[in-house]
């Protein structure tokens, strides 16, 4: 219901945890769309899970769908099919193979543009990544449905990123969103206010009325390590402390700490390879 609201609204983000249905909820919107005679759908998702979206759609929805990469494409060509976009069931595209695609995605007015694992474009503002630019130039002006159950990971910026490739007038500029949210003293609460709008997150802990997850009890272990077992934590701990060794390069010292820390308390084996 979030993502079918407003006809004027150029996309929305299904952002629920992970094991929430985003696939099915994806599914629904398909199904009204192709109860409303709009067959121009597409999925563009990673191209490990494209066949799983193709199964999903037939077992669950009844909706046909077709995965067309390199292989299917020429083997329609072939058939004397001009234009493999245009079909009369859902198309499924790789990340990688609809950028391949932009200019032959742009001809097409697609009724619903849907994005799975959509965090792989909160750079695609960036004129660095090449994909995401690509990606958002073919299915510019086009209705999308993002789904992603990490739409921020590092930074507001991602934020951002998800949102520009939806509309880029939403915020404006990345430097104007930027000033106004993320440096100090940023307006939090007018984002979350305008986010509300065409972002919906529904988390585990609002769901147990209705799903009954199995009770996880954590039982704590305690340890004692031996006497040569500490004298290797303390050896490594004071060397990891030291501010003169060309071991731990100074850009990356707090990645290259927390990963040796972690395979010191992994094995005795697997820190003495990495030392």
């Amino acid at each position: 219901m979030f993502a079918l609201q407003s006809p004027l609204a150029e996309g929305a983000i299904l952002a629920d945890e992970v094991g929430l249905g985003k696939t099915i909820e994806a599914g629904i919107v398909l199904c009204q769309k192709w109860a409303e005679r709009k067959r121009k759908l597409i999925i563009i998702c990673p191209a490990a899970i494209r066949q799983q979206w193709a199964a999903e759609l037939i077992n669950k929805f009844n909706l046909s769908a077709v995965v067309i990469d390199a292989r299917t494409y020429r083997q329609m060509k072939a058939d004397g099919i001009p234009f493999p976009l245009s079909q009369k069931r859902i198309v499924i595209l790789s990340y990688h193979y609809a950028a391949k695609l932009q200019d032959e995605l742009r001809q097409v007015e697609w009724d619903l543009v849907v994005i799975d694992e959509a965090h792989k474009l909160r750079n695609a503002y960036r004129p660095s990544n090449k994909i995401g630019q690509s990606l958002q130039r073919a299915v510019e002006g086009r209705k999308k449905l993002l789904l992603t159950a990490t739409p921020l990971q590092n930074s507001l910026m991602e934020i951002f990123g998800l949102t520009n490739f939806i509309d880029p007038n939403i915020f404006g500029d990345a430097n104007s969103f930027r000033s106004k949210y993320v440096n100090a003293g940023g307006d939090l609460p007018e984002l979350r206010a305008r986010l509300a709008d065409f972002c919906k997150r529904t988390l585990r802990k609002q769901v147990l009325e209705y799903v009954k997850y199995t009770q996880r009890r954590a039982m704590t272990q305690p340890f004692f390590p031996a006497e040569n077992e500490q004298a290797l934590y303390d050896g490594i701990t004071r060397f990891l402390q030291r501010e003169d060794t060309y071991a731990i390069p100074s850009q990356q010292r707090h990645l290259t700490v927390l990963i040796l820390r972690k395979l010191l308390a992994s094995s005795t084996q697997a820190i003495a390879g990495t030392v």
